[in-house]
């Protein structure tokens, strides 16, 4: 498979379900819904760069909780308070069986970005819940950074937790984050 871009063969990054040029950076995506259950709001890009790829944010929710997405890599930017809604939420209203257990990729730990408010180093580390997926956070501006598909894989994980039928949407939450780009 060639990039629709520049020509250039396209590697499968494993793991994530898409596939990035080497060559031009163009990131492919051969699903056509967001995994992540990503809405986008609007074109309108915000002055907030990707740590990944340092394409403009744009303004998007997932359920309903307000976050920023990336319109090449697809990585959400949450605040700590709405990703853990989201994530209660989504586990909550999980129905029909869930994926089979994959192992942590090892690799992803040595990744480093840097936070989209403040510059410094994120945190690089496993997430403590289902899904053995690596996840970046910022503690001082209390954000998540997290990869094209790693909701839907927290989502999918097993765990004891998955069909409680949690109905109150995280956009609904009284504990949700207030972020900046909400205004």
């Amino acid at each position: 498979m060639n990039c629709q871009n520049c020509g250039a063969p396209l590697k499968l990054v494993e793991n994530r379900d898409y596939f990035v040029c080497e060559y031009c950076t163009t990131f492919y995506f051969p699903q056509a819904a967001s995994p992540d259950g990503v809405i986008m709001l609007g074109d309108e890009a915000i002055d907030i760069k990707c740590p990944v790829c340092g394409v403009a944010l744009s303004k998007a929710a997932v359920e309903g909780a307000r976050v920023l997405h990336c319109p090449k890599c697809r990585g959400v930017l949450a605040g700590q308070a709405a990703f853990f809604n989201i994530v209660k939420y989504r586990r909550a209203r999980a129905s029909g069986p869930p994926d089979r257990p994959r192992p942590l990729n090892q690799e992803d730990l040595n990744r480093r970005l840097y936070c989209p408010h403040c510059g410094q180093l994120m945190d690089t580390h496993p997430y403590c819940g289902p899904g053995n997926v690596v996840i970046d956070t910022c503690g001082h501006c209390a954000v998540v950074w997290l990869d094209h598909g790693e909701i839907g894989v927290i989502t999918d994980a097993p765990g004891r937790d998955r069909g409680r039928g949690w109905l109150v949407p995280p956009g609904q939450q009284k504990d949700d984050d207030d972020d900046d780009w909400d205004d």
